[in-house]
């Protein structure tokens, strides 16, 4: 009999493996971008924001154009750095203060980034459908942060605080 299959541990450590010996955050989150898209179903962005200047500035993504600056506190993205929280947003049109950057982007989960307790910035997934994503997705999503953060020299990208 063999064990069932795990498509979030085989993620993670996929992340584990490319992040494996690169320090380089903008490498890391290039990479970590290509994984997430192609192995995560019903996606139309994915991708970052790093704190640079005071407010969020667009890191490496897959998908359709992004906007570029985001400040803190608005938007999901702006809201759940300044929260440090993850936030699942099942319908990103009735959230309040929502930046549309795809107006085919329907629900929105966003996972803040810190390392040596300091915010690095943001890891944000977009989905077309409504109610894409869960509990489930904000776990394995914030272990990929985890190991993202680790991984990174942070003084390398120009983050603010390092």
């Amino acid at each position: 009999m063999t064990a069932a299959l795990d498509p979030d541990a085989d993620l993670l450590r996929q992340a584990q493996g490319l992040f494996a010996g690169e320090r380089d955050p903008w490498a890391n989150a290039a990479n970590a971008a290509a994984l997430l898209f192609g192995g995560l179903p019903d996606l139309n962005w994915a991708g970052f924001y790093f704190l640079r200047g005071g407010q969020l500035v667009v890191g490496p993504f897959q998908g359709r154009v992004a906007c570029v600056r985001i400040a803190l506190g608005a938007g999901v993205c702006g809201t759940a750095a300044v929260r440090r929280a993850t936030l699942i947003v099942p319908d990103v049109h009735a959230f309040p203060g929502h930046i549309t950057c795809d107006a085919a982007s329907n629900s929105e989960i966003v996972v803040p980034i810190e390392a040596d307790g300091r915010l690095v910035g943001v890891l944000d997934l977009d989905s077309p459908s409504f109610g894409r994503f869960g509990p489930q997705d904000a776990a394995l999503l914030e272990g990929f942060a985890g190991r993202l953060a680790a991984a990174c020299d942070w003084r390398l990208a120009g983050i603010d605080g390092f």
